[in-house]
Parts: structure tokens; sequence; C-alpha cells
């Protein structure tokens, strides 16, 4: 005959190994989704460049930017929260993919749908553009809308916004 202790080992750990599985099963169920589930960004676009400075040897840009984006088709049962950010991307001699997030915002599965429609304008970066050395004066930069699928059980998944539906805009080439 069986101890408690025995018959409760055998019932806790057939707890967890149906909990192992049906955790297998969620993650997989989100095959598909990140075609499925995306934001719908209706602009993404320069309002005004601020200022375009060499400040200790490196070039730094301050600017804003419009954003309407509709982030609610990307929620389904199994996402936790969005990590949203808008990236500055531009080439150079020295280094041919340059990325930098200008600005970022968590939004949560329990947030109100108001608060998961983002339609703000003369938005100010909460990063400011900076290069490594003095190269930004006359580069063309494209800003990206990008996204972090953070489920509730699972793998993280990144989208970004179509290429097509991105916008570019020409830094000047003096500073000022």
């Amino acid at each position: 005959m069986h101890t408690v202790w025995v018959r409760l080992n055998a019932v806790v750990f057939f707890g967890l190994t149906v909990l192992l599985g049906l955790s297998c099963l969620a993650a997989f169920s989100k095959f598909g989704h990140a075609n499925k589930h995306k934001p719908i960004i209706h602009k993404l676009e320069l309002k005004t460049l601020r200022s375009l400075k060499s400040h200790g040897g490196v070039d730094r840009a301050l600017l804003s930017f419009d954003i309407d984006a509709d982030l609610r088709p990307a929620f389904h049962w199994n996402i936790k929260q969005l990590f949203v950010y808008v990236v500055a991307s531009y080439t150079t001699d020295l280094n041919p993919k340059n990325q930098i997030v200008l600005w970022d915002k968590i939004v949560e599965a329990t947030d109100p749908d108001t608060k998961k429609v983002i339609q703000q304008d003369n938005v100010f970066v909460k990063y400011a553009l900076v290069d490594q050395a003095d190269n930004l004066r006359g580069k063309d930069i494209t800003l990206t809308l990008m996204w972090d699928h953070m489920p509730i059980t699972g793998m993280l998944y990144m989208g970004e916004q179509e290429a097509s539906e991105t916008s570019s805009f020409t830094l000047p080439s003096e500073y000022q």
C-alpha cells in the first residue's frame, strides 16, 4: 500500500505534466498569428526637426513626429502586452545599417481600447537620434513602427511596419 506522500507526489506531478502540456499547446497555437494579428498604422511621419547639432564630437538630432496607429488587431487571447517603438534607420559608410529607437510605449492587454489606439501629434522623441560620429548631416532617415508581442505563454515574436508604408526624410547638410 502506498503512503500519503507517494500519492500526493503522483497527483502533483500529474497536474504539472498536464499544465506543461497545455502550455505547449498554447505556445504552438500562436503560429500564424504574426501575419494575421498586426497593428493598423495610418500615419507615422516627421512633424518638425527641432535641432541638428554636434554634441561632444557626435551628431545629435532632436525631432518630433505624428503617429496614428490602431494596436487592437494585434491582441489575441495569448498576448499579455505589446512593446511598441519607433525606430529611425539610416546608412553610413562606416556602418551600412544603423537603427536607433526614438520612442517607445508598453500597451497591456488589460488596458482599455482607448489606450490601444495611439493618435498623437507632435510627439517629441524620448531618446535623441545620435550617431556614433558626425555622419548624420544630409542622411536619409526612415521612420518605422516596430512591436514585440509578449505572450502569456510561448516565445516572443516581433513585427514591424511594411517597408512600403514607412516614411522617410532627409536631414539638412548643415548644423542648425
